[in-house]
């Protein structure tokens, strides 16, 4: 048996040293390769860009190749008025700074005395006490200081080396030119790379398809039209907001007078591409400016509650509005996703790093192998809302799940929530339980969590504190039959006045399992919860009722009966026996059966007895049911 198991190990091992190889060997190319890679991402990231422009020029009836040279070029036009901006002001600010400098010292001053100066300050004072300290330990006078020493060194000399000034027209016009040729290199690669990606759009993508999986054009389709629909999308989107960002900080700065407003917001425009970061890189770089062009530090800080406004109203206004979550990423991969790709490509990397990661979520939404990729950076919740419940509950922590629940129903009722969220999450521990997965531990966590859940909602919260005086009644397994204890313990037996008016009550009662009694006592709450008497009876109750029926009941007092099942496709035959006998005690009632569905069993249709007036397959369509039997205006006077 060992001989035949060894294999298994050292195949995982296997795998495992072929991924990391595999990784590195990825790593490796993007590393070194970068000088190569680099131009190509971005003229792909620009085809993307203006692949709608292209399209609009196509629909007025200009050709392919037409509306692709006309693209590019105001594409490039577009740059160089932008770097003709942002280098005329640079010149400009450079020109202007001498006369900023009696400011800036001042101000460097001021600092100076406000932080290090009273630093400063503070050791002086400290050493001396400590001397005279050291003195009276001693005897030794302290030594004076050396008047002479601050003499000597104020009048050291230091040696200056004088530099010739170039004037020679060829050498500056050399040396600007090789400061500037590896930005214009690069920028001619991508235009040149970006003209042959956009005319040769259609056979890169059916090659791209051939290669990634042509046996299954459907799914490789979905994937390369989801991938460009996002980034087309994400990137059109944020190229206007960015920019129109960059025109609103270039009025609001030429309104309260901080000089060279167009450098400022074009980098504002240019820097908010990066995450998180960019726009407030910007804000310090305009804050400096204003606080050397200004004597005081009011220009200063209209200057940070310009950007805070702009940037506040944009990122939760008018981007959640604009494109939302387009991205598909979470927080946390962006901000990972930004350092990762700014350590391989620097800069660049920076920028591109939030397309290039949502690549790798598509990717990895769409293959399977690639699956981990979608898990980790996504935004979609790594659990549904029943896994996480249950996770929860399994841990004990019936907090977050009350906080979860609280925001659900904010949108949606709770019967809705019990079907969608913890129906599904008690079945999966249903299922656990069978098995033997769950402790007793474990077991004991979940069950007091659910019981909180519960007890938070559904009307039935003035009962908490009394829970709490009683945690021992955990050790029973049937949470339906505890809830409805812990009723009986407030309301009394019947949960609640039996002279009530004609046809006001709604009997709830479960065929007789622990799961039955815990969605019967759901139901119960659920109809309490729309201010309908409900009641959660067992069978044994109503027939102890029959034989001594209290005096002070009112007859006809119920209106409706539902008897549920949490596992219909098991108890049909039980449930269509307790249905006649309902009616046989309950000849006026309408009499309804809630066969909710079961988490991994066919669904399948249940025909039920001539008894039963009505089928309901959830919690939300049971108390639809309810309402349409007690309108709104009625409801008040049942509890």
């Amino acid at each position: 048996m060992s001989s035949g198991s060894d294999p298994l190990p050292v195949t995982s091992a296997g795998h495992h040293a072929i991924t990391i190889m595999a990784s590195a060997t990825v790593l490796a190319l993007l590393y070194f390769g970068r000088e190569v890679l680099v131009p190509i991402t971005l003229a792909l990231i620009l085809s993307l860009l203006i692949a709608p422009s292209i399209r609009g020029l196509r629909r007025i009836g200009l050709g392919h190749t037409t509306s692709v040279l006309i693209a590019v070029l105001a594409l490039a036009l577009f740059l160089m008025g932008l770097a003709g901006v942002i280098g005329s002001q640079v010149v400009h600010l450079a020109r202007s700074l001498p006369q900023y400098e009696v400011t800036i010292h001042a101000k460097a001053q001021t600092l100076r005395a406000m932080t290090i100066g009273r630093m400063e300050a503070m050791q002086g004072e400290a050493g001396r006490v400590m001397s005279q300290f050291e003195d009276r330990d001693t005897g030794v006078p302290a030594a004076p200081a050396n008047p002479q020493r601050g003499v000597a060194a104020s009048t050291s000399v230091t040696p200056v080396e004088a530099h010739p000034v170039i004037t020679d027209p060829i050498t500056v016009i050399t040396r600007i030119l090789a400061s500037i040729w590896v930005p214009l290199q690069t920028t001619g690669i991508v235009l040149v790379v970006l003209v042959f990606v956009l005319l040769e759009h259609e056979s890169l993508r059916d090659r791209f398809i051939r290669l990634a999986g042509g046996t299954d054009l459907r799914a490789t389709t979905t994937a390369i039209n989801d991938a460009g629909e996002r980034l087309s999308r994400f990137f059109v989107s944020q190229f206007s907001v960015n920019f129109g960002v960059g025109a609103v900080v270039w009025a609001g700065l030429a309104l309260i007078g901080v000089p060279d407003a167009p450098l400022w917001a074009t980098l504002t425009a240019v820097l908010r591409f990066v995450p998180y970061v960019g726009v407030w890189l910007a804000a310090l770089l305009a804050m400096l400016l204003a606080a050397a062009v200004d004597p005081g530090w009011s220009l200063m800080l209209m200057t940070l509650g310009l950007y805070a406004v702009v940037e506040t109203i944009t990122a939760q206004l008018v981007e959640p509005q604009l494109y939302g979550h387009t991205t598909g990423l979470s927080p946390l991969a962006v901000v990972v996703a930004a350092i990762f790709w700014s350590w391989l490509w620097g800069p660049v990397g920076l920028i591109v790093s939030t397309p290039l990661t949502l690549c790798l979520v598509v990717a990895g939404r769409h293959v399977k192998a690639l699956n981990l990729l979608d898990v980790l950076l996504g935004d979609t919740p790594a659990l549904t809302m029943p896994q996480r419940l249950y996770q929860r509950a399994l841990s004990g922590d019936a907090d977050e799940i009350i906080a979860g629940a609280r925001v659900f129903l904010k949108r949606k009722s709770f019967a809705a929530y019990c079907d969608a969220v913890l129906l599904p999450a008690l079945q999966l521990a249903r299922i656990d339980l069978a098995q033997g997965a769950i402790s007793p531990e474990q077991q004991v966590k979940a069950r007091g969590a659910i019981v909180r859940v519960l007890e938070a909602f559904g009307g039935e919260t003035h009962q908490r504190s009394r829970w709490h005086r009683h945690t021992s009644v955990l050790d029973d397994t049937n949470l339906g039959r505890l809830l409805r204890q812990q009723r009986e313990a407030v309301s009394g037996r019947w949960q609640g006045p039996l002279a009530v008016a004609p046809g006001s009550v709604v009997l709830c009662v479960g065929l007789g399992s622990s799961s039955d009694d815990l969605a019967t006592e759901i139901l119960a709450r659920v109809l309490r919860d729309l201010s309908i008497d409900g009641r959660h009876l067992s069978i044994e109750d109503i027939e102890a009722f029959e034989a001594e029926p209290p005096p002070d009941a009112t007859p006809g007092g119920v209106s409706m009966l539902y008897i549920v099942s949490a596992t219909p496709s098991m108890e049909r035959e039980h449930g269509d026996s307790v249905a006649i006998q309902m009616r046989r005690r309950f000849p006026e009632a309408c009499i309804v059966a809630v066969l909710l569905p079961e988490l991994l069993a066919m669904q399948e249709p249940v025909v039920v007895t001539s008894e039963v007036n009505l089928v309901a397959n959830s919690f939300e369509e049971a108390a639809q049911q309810a309402i349409a039997r007690f309108p709104g205006d009625t409801r008040s006077s049942h509890r």
